[in-house]
């Protein structure tokens, strides 16, 4: 069964960092890509990072870029996301997926869908 645990979101203040935790279980972790979405109250769902099997490659949504950080622990199943510059925008409750299929190339990666989803941690960023 497949499973995906969020942790570490929390209330931080406009500048601030937090580092958020995905557990994964159930599957051959090392064989997938995986992502971090957030979804904001009465905004839809937006894909903020992911990475490709191995770690090679990396995408961030424009918003995010140079301030968040995506990695992955394929030695214990974890995907991280290190959010830095942190402002009030950025809260939302924050998801990680696995990814289904993607396109990849020597010099390009994009997920193109995802299959599982977890929970979710919310992240709030207020003075």
């Amino acid at each position: 069964q497949v499973q995906l645990v969020e942790s570490g979101g929390g209330l931080v203040q406009p500048g601030g960092s937090l580092r958020l935790s995905c557990a994964a279980s159930g599957f051959a972790y090392s064989n997938y890509g995986m992502s971090w979405y957030r979804q904001a109250p009465g905004k839809e769902r937006e894909l903020v990072a992911s990475i490709n099997m191995r770690g090679r490659r990396t995408l961030y949504a424009d918003s995010v870029k140079g301030r968040f950080a995506i990695s992955r622990s394929d030695d214990k199943n974890l995907l991280f996301l290190q959010m830095n510059s942190l402002k009030p925008e950025d809260t939302a409750l924050y998801i990680c997926a696995r990814v289904l299929r993607q396109e990849y190339s020597s010099q390009y990666y994009a997920p193109v869908e995802h299959d599982y989803w977890g929970q979710g941690t919310q992240v709030t960023v207020t003075v």
